[in-house]
Protein backbone atom coordinates (compact mmCIF):
# COMPACT_ATOMS: atom_id res chain seq x y z
CA UNK A 1 0.00 0.00 0.00
CA UNK A 2 1.22 3.49 -0.82
CA UNK A 3 2.04 5.93 1.95
CA UNK A 4 -0.64 8.55 2.58
CA UNK A 5 1.14 11.42 0.75
CA UNK A 6 1.94 9.29 -2.30
CA UNK A 7 -1.60 7.90 -2.30
CA UNK A 8 -3.08 11.41 -2.25
CA UNK A 9 -1.05 12.34 -5.31
CA UNK A 10 -2.19 9.18 -7.08
CA UNK A 11 -5.81 9.90 -6.11
CA UNK A 12 -5.54 13.46 -7.39
CA UNK A 13 -4.08 12.21 -10.65
CA UNK A 14 -6.99 9.80 -11.08
CA UNK A 15 -9.57 12.52 -10.39
CA UNK A 16 -7.97 14.77 -12.99
CA UNK A 17 -7.88 11.95 -15.52
CA UNK A 18 -11.57 11.00 -15.54
CA UNK A 19 -14.74 12.98 -14.93
CA UNK A 20 -16.47 10.57 -12.51
CA UNK A 21 -15.19 7.76 -10.30
CA UNK A 22 -17.18 5.47 -8.02
CA UNK A 23 -15.82 4.78 -4.55
CA UNK A 24 -15.21 1.16 -5.49
CA UNK A 25 -13.27 2.09 -8.66
CA UNK A 26 -10.98 4.39 -6.72
CA UNK A 27 -10.51 1.85 -3.96
CA UNK A 28 -9.56 -0.85 -6.47
CA UNK A 29 -7.08 1.39 -8.28
CA UNK A 30 -5.44 2.49 -5.02
CA UNK A 31 -5.64 -0.94 -3.37
CA UNK A 32 -7.38 0.44 -0.29
CA UNK A 33 -10.86 0.31 1.25
CA UNK A 34 -13.69 2.66 0.33
CA UNK A 35 -13.41 4.05 3.87
CA UNK A 36 -9.81 5.06 3.18
CA UNK A 37 -10.93 6.66 -0.09
CA UNK A 38 -13.47 8.77 1.83
CA UNK A 39 -10.75 9.86 4.27
CA UNK A 40 -8.38 10.77 1.45
CA UNK A 41 -11.10 12.77 -0.31
CA UNK A 42 -11.50 14.73 2.91
CA UNK A 43 -7.76 15.45 2.97
CA UNK A 44 -7.86 16.72 -0.62
CA UNK A 45 -10.76 19.02 0.24
CA UNK A 46 -8.80 20.43 3.17
CA UNK A 47 -6.00 21.27 0.71
CA UNK A 48 -8.40 23.27 -1.46
CA UNK A 49 -9.38 20.72 -4.10
CA UNK A 50 -13.15 20.97 -4.82
CA UNK A 51 -14.12 17.28 -4.88
CA UNK A 52 -17.88 16.75 -5.09
CA UNK A 53 -19.62 13.55 -4.01
CA UNK A 54 -22.54 11.76 -5.62
CA UNK A 55 -24.79 10.02 -3.04
CA UNK A 56 -26.22 6.53 -3.34
CA UNK A 57 -25.08 2.93 -3.31
CA UNK A 58 -22.82 3.56 -6.29
CA UNK A 59 -21.75 6.89 -4.89
CA UNK A 60 -18.78 8.48 -6.55
CA UNK A 61 -16.57 11.53 -6.75
CA UNK A 62 -15.77 14.27 -9.23
CA UNK A 63 -13.09 16.97 -9.25
CA UNK A 64 -15.11 20.14 -9.91
CA UNK A 65 -14.29 23.74 -10.67
CA UNK A 66 -13.81 25.79 -7.51
CA UNK A 67 -13.29 29.42 -6.56
CA UNK A 68 -9.50 29.13 -6.73
CA UNK A 69 -7.10 27.29 -9.01
CA UNK A 70 -5.59 24.30 -7.17
CA UNK A 71 -2.25 22.75 -8.18
CA UNK A 72 -2.46 20.41 -11.16
CA UNK A 73 -0.67 17.15 -11.82
CA UNK A 74 0.62 16.71 -15.37
CA UNK A 75 2.10 13.62 -16.95
CA UNK A 76 5.25 13.88 -19.08
CA UNK A 77 3.49 14.44 -22.40
CA UNK A 78 1.12 17.02 -20.91
CA UNK A 79 3.98 18.95 -19.30
CA UNK A 80 5.91 19.10 -22.58
CA UNK A 81 2.81 20.22 -24.48
CA UNK A 82 2.07 22.99 -21.97
CA UNK A 83 5.69 24.24 -21.99
CA UNK A 84 5.84 24.35 -25.79
CA UNK A 85 2.43 26.03 -25.99
CA UNK A 86 3.28 28.69 -23.41
CA UNK A 87 6.52 29.45 -25.21
CA UNK A 88 4.66 29.97 -28.48
CA UNK A 89 2.02 32.22 -26.91
CA UNK A 90 4.69 34.29 -25.17
CA UNK A 91 5.98 35.57 -28.52
CA UNK A 92 2.76 36.10 -30.47
CA UNK A 93 1.67 39.53 -29.28
CA UNK A 94 -1.76 38.42 -28.04
CA UNK A 95 -1.78 40.53 -24.89
CA UNK A 96 -0.94 37.66 -22.50
CA UNK A 97 2.81 37.50 -23.12
CA UNK A 98 3.92 38.32 -19.58
CA UNK A 99 1.40 35.95 -17.97
CA UNK A 100 2.42 33.14 -20.33
CA UNK A 101 6.08 33.76 -19.62
CA UNK A 102 5.54 33.73 -15.85
CA UNK A 103 3.69 30.41 -16.11
CA UNK A 104 6.45 29.05 -18.35
CA UNK A 105 9.13 30.07 -15.84
CA UNK A 106 7.28 28.28 -13.04
CA UNK A 107 6.89 25.13 -15.13
CA UNK A 108 10.46 24.99 -16.44
CA UNK A 109 11.80 25.46 -12.92
CA UNK A 110 10.41 22.06 -11.91
CA UNK A 111 10.73 20.15 -15.19
CA UNK A 112 12.99 17.10 -14.95
CA UNK A 113 16.05 17.24 -17.21
CA UNK A 114 14.61 14.59 -19.53
CA UNK A 115 11.54 16.74 -20.15
CA UNK A 116 13.65 19.87 -20.61
CA UNK A 117 15.49 18.06 -23.39
CA UNK A 118 12.17 17.11 -25.03
CA UNK A 119 10.92 20.70 -24.90
CA UNK A 120 14.17 21.99 -26.41
CA UNK A 121 14.03 19.28 -29.10
CA UNK A 122 10.54 20.42 -30.13
CA UNK A 123 11.65 24.06 -30.30
CA UNK A 124 14.77 23.24 -32.30
CA UNK A 125 12.83 21.08 -34.74
CA UNK A 126 10.15 23.72 -35.34
CA UNK A 127 10.37 26.29 -38.13
CA UNK A 128 8.16 29.35 -38.49
CA UNK A 129 7.33 31.65 -41.35
CA UNK A 130 9.76 34.61 -41.27
CA UNK A 131 8.20 37.70 -39.75
CA UNK A 132 5.51 35.80 -37.87
CA UNK A 133 7.55 35.08 -34.73
CA UNK A 134 10.57 37.04 -33.51
CA UNK A 135 13.93 35.21 -33.47
CA UNK A 136 14.07 35.09 -29.67
CA UNK A 137 15.72 32.36 -27.61
CA UNK A 138 13.02 31.25 -25.18
CA UNK A 139 15.62 29.76 -22.85
CA UNK A 140 17.02 33.27 -22.36
CA UNK A 141 13.54 34.68 -21.81
CA UNK A 142 12.78 31.90 -19.33
CA UNK A 143 16.03 32.46 -17.43
CA UNK A 144 15.28 36.17 -17.09
CA UNK A 145 11.71 35.50 -15.98
CA UNK A 146 12.90 32.96 -13.39
CA UNK A 147 15.39 35.48 -11.98
CA UNK A 148 12.65 38.10 -11.68
CA UNK A 149 10.29 35.67 -9.97
CA UNK A 150 12.96 34.47 -7.54
CA UNK A 151 14.39 37.96 -6.85
CA UNK A 152 17.81 36.69 -7.90
CA UNK A 153 20.60 38.86 -9.26
CA UNK A 154 21.26 38.32 -12.94
CA UNK A 155 24.63 38.43 -14.70
CA UNK A 156 24.69 38.47 -18.49
CA UNK A 157 26.70 39.49 -21.51
CA UNK A 158 25.06 42.31 -23.42
CA UNK A 159 25.64 43.27 -27.05
CA UNK A 160 25.37 47.03 -27.48
CA UNK A 161 23.90 48.60 -30.65
CA UNK A 162 27.40 49.11 -32.05
CA UNK A 163 28.21 45.40 -31.72
CA UNK A 164 30.47 45.55 -28.66
CA UNK A 165 29.71 43.15 -25.81
CA UNK A 166 30.04 43.94 -22.14
CA UNK A 167 29.25 42.18 -18.86
CA UNK A 168 26.31 43.46 -16.81
CA UNK A 169 25.32 42.68 -13.23
CA UNK A 170 21.72 43.54 -12.39
CA UNK A 171 18.69 43.15 -10.17
CA UNK A 172 15.97 42.23 -12.70
CA UNK A 173 12.50 43.65 -11.98
CA UNK A 174 10.11 43.48 -14.94
CA UNK A 175 9.82 42.28 -18.52
CA UNK A 176 7.99 44.43 -21.06
CA UNK A 177 7.08 43.34 -24.59
CA UNK A 178 6.77 45.87 -27.37
CA UNK A 179 5.89 44.49 -30.77
CA UNK A 180 8.40 41.76 -31.60
CA UNK A 181 10.88 42.82 -28.91
CA UNK A 182 11.22 42.07 -25.20
CA UNK A 183 12.84 44.51 -22.78
CA UNK A 184 14.13 43.99 -19.24
CA UNK A 185 13.85 46.75 -16.66
CA UNK A 186 16.63 46.19 -14.13
CA UNK A 187 18.71 47.98 -11.54
CA UNK A 188 22.28 48.06 -12.83
CA UNK A 189 24.53 47.35 -9.85
CA UNK A 190 27.67 48.67 -11.57
CA UNK A 191 26.05 51.96 -12.63
CA UNK A 192 23.79 52.34 -9.58
CA UNK A 193 20.80 53.28 -11.74
CA UNK A 194 17.84 51.86 -13.66
CA UNK A 195 18.58 50.47 -17.12
CA UNK A 196 16.49 48.91 -19.90
CA UNK A 197 17.97 45.99 -21.87
CA UNK A 198 16.79 44.23 -25.02
CA UNK A 199 16.44 40.56 -24.15
CA UNK A 200 17.51 39.38 -27.61
CA UNK A 201 20.91 41.00 -26.97
CA UNK A 202 21.40 39.22 -23.63
CA UNK A 203 23.37 36.04 -22.88
CA UNK A 204 22.72 35.02 -19.24
CA UNK A 205 25.66 33.75 -17.21
CA UNK A 206 25.54 30.95 -14.65
CA UNK A 207 23.19 31.99 -11.81
CA UNK A 208 24.91 32.81 -8.52
CA UNK A 209 21.78 32.42 -6.39
CA UNK A 210 22.34 35.82 -4.77
CA UNK A 211 18.98 37.35 -3.87
CA UNK A 212 17.90 40.97 -3.58
CA UNK A 213 15.10 43.00 -2.09
CA UNK A 214 12.95 44.49 -4.90
CA UNK A 215 13.29 48.25 -5.30
CA UNK A 216 10.48 50.70 -5.95
CA UNK A 217 10.23 51.41 -9.67
CA UNK A 218 10.40 55.18 -10.32
CA UNK A 219 7.01 55.27 -12.07
CA UNK A 220 3.71 53.53 -11.32
CA UNK A 221 3.12 52.59 -14.98
CA UNK A 222 6.02 50.25 -15.77
CA UNK A 223 5.20 50.06 -19.48
CA UNK A 224 5.11 53.85 -19.83
CA UNK A 225 8.39 54.16 -17.95
CA UNK A 226 10.17 51.54 -20.10
CA UNK A 227 8.85 52.97 -23.36
CA UNK A 228 9.91 56.44 -22.23
CA UNK A 229 13.45 55.22 -21.52
CA UNK A 230 13.60 53.42 -24.87
CA UNK A 231 12.32 56.38 -26.85
CA UNK A 232 14.80 58.74 -25.21
CA UNK A 233 17.90 56.63 -25.42
CA UNK A 234 17.58 53.62 -27.67
CA UNK A 235 16.19 54.99 -30.94
CA UNK A 236 18.86 55.75 -33.50
CA UNK A 237 16.43 57.74 -35.65
CA UNK A 238 13.69 60.11 -34.48
CA UNK A 239 10.99 61.96 -36.37
CA UNK A 240 8.07 64.29 -35.67
CA UNK A 241 4.93 63.67 -37.70
CA UNK A 242 1.81 65.63 -38.50
CA UNK A 243 -1.01 63.07 -38.61
CA UNK A 244 -4.34 63.84 -40.26
CA UNK A 245 -6.57 61.97 -37.85
CA UNK A 246 -7.99 62.81 -34.39
CA UNK A 247 -5.52 62.31 -31.54
CA UNK A 248 -7.71 59.73 -29.79
CA UNK A 249 -7.97 57.62 -32.95
CA UNK A 250 -4.21 57.72 -33.49
CA UNK A 251 -3.53 56.72 -29.88
CA UNK A 252 -5.90 53.75 -30.31
CA UNK A 253 -4.12 52.66 -33.50
CA UNK A 254 -0.58 52.99 -32.13
CA UNK A 255 -1.44 51.22 -28.85
CA UNK A 256 1.84 52.17 -27.19
CA UNK A 257 2.32 54.92 -24.60
CA UNK A 258 3.52 57.88 -26.66
CA UNK A 259 2.63 61.54 -26.32
CA UNK A 260 0.10 62.57 -28.97
CA UNK A 261 -0.23 66.35 -29.27
CA UNK A 262 -3.62 67.68 -30.36
CA UNK A 263 -3.47 70.25 -33.18
CA UNK A 264 -7.19 70.45 -33.90
CA UNK A 265 -10.18 68.11 -34.04
CA UNK A 266 -8.86 66.19 -37.03
CA UNK A 267 -5.09 66.62 -36.76
CA UNK A 268 -2.37 65.79 -34.25
CA UNK A 269 1.40 65.54 -33.91
CA UNK A 270 3.50 62.70 -32.54
CA UNK A 271 7.19 61.98 -32.12
CA UNK A 272 8.36 58.45 -32.87
CA UNK A 273 11.67 56.72 -33.37
CA UNK A 274 13.29 53.51 -34.54
CA UNK A 275 16.60 51.82 -35.27
CA UNK A 276 15.33 51.30 -38.81
CA UNK A 277 13.59 54.21 -40.59
CA UNK A 278 12.43 51.91 -43.42
CA UNK A 279 10.72 49.64 -40.91
CA UNK A 280 9.13 52.64 -39.21
CA UNK A 281 7.84 53.95 -42.55
CA UNK A 282 6.27 50.59 -43.37
CA UNK A 283 4.70 50.34 -39.91
CA UNK A 284 3.22 53.84 -40.23
CA UNK A 285 1.84 52.97 -43.67
CA UNK A 286 -0.01 50.04 -42.10
CA UNK A 287 -1.78 52.38 -39.65
CA UNK A 288 -3.94 53.59 -42.56
CA UNK A 289 -3.60 57.31 -41.73
CA UNK A 290 -2.23 60.25 -43.70
CA UNK A 291 1.03 61.58 -42.27
CA UNK A 292 3.51 64.34 -43.05
CA UNK A 293 7.10 64.30 -41.84
CA UNK A 294 7.65 67.58 -39.98
CA UNK A 295 11.14 66.74 -38.76
CA UNK A 296 13.22 63.68 -39.62
CA UNK A 297 15.03 63.47 -42.94
CA UNK A 298 15.80 59.75 -42.60
CA UNK A 299 12.11 58.87 -42.28
CA UNK A 300 11.20 61.14 -45.21
CA UNK A 301 13.76 59.37 -47.40
CA UNK A 302 12.45 56.00 -46.20
CA UNK A 303 8.92 57.00 -47.22
CA UNK A 304 10.27 57.97 -50.66
CA UNK A 305 11.90 54.55 -51.04
CA UNK A 306 8.69 52.85 -49.93
CA UNK A 307 6.62 54.91 -52.39
CA UNK A 308 8.95 53.91 -55.22
CA UNK A 309 8.56 50.24 -54.32
CA UNK A 310 4.77 50.57 -54.15
CA UNK A 311 4.63 52.31 -57.54
CA UNK A 312 6.82 49.60 -59.03
CA UNK A 313 4.61 46.92 -57.53
CA UNK A 314 1.46 48.59 -58.89
CA UNK A 315 2.87 48.47 -62.39
CA UNK A 316 0.51 49.82 -65.06
CA UNK A 317 -2.60 49.75 -62.89
CA UNK A 318 -4.87 52.74 -63.77
CA UNK A 319 -4.66 55.63 -61.29
CA UNK A 320 -8.45 55.78 -61.04
CA UNK A 321 -8.56 52.14 -59.96
CA UNK A 322 -5.89 52.77 -57.35
CA UNK A 323 -7.81 55.71 -55.89
CA UNK A 324 -11.21 53.99 -55.87
CA UNK A 325 -12.36 52.60 -52.52
CA UNK A 326 -12.34 48.80 -52.24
Amino acid sequence: MLETSARLLELLSLLQLKRDWTSRELADRLHVSTRTVRADIGRLRSLGYPVTARPGVAGGYRLAAGTAMPPLLLDDDEAVAVAVGLGAVATQGRGVEETSLTALAKLEQVLPSRLRRRVEAVREATSVVPGIEPPLDLSVLGAVAAAIRGHERLRFGYTKPGGDEEARHTEPHRLVTWGALWYLLAWDLDRDDWRVFRVDRMVPRTPTGARFRPRAIPQDDVVEYVVGRISKGAWKYRARLLVHTPAAELAAKIRIPVDVEVVDESTCQVELGSDDPDGLALWLAQLDVDVEVVDGDELAVAFARLATRFRRAAGDAPTRALLSPP
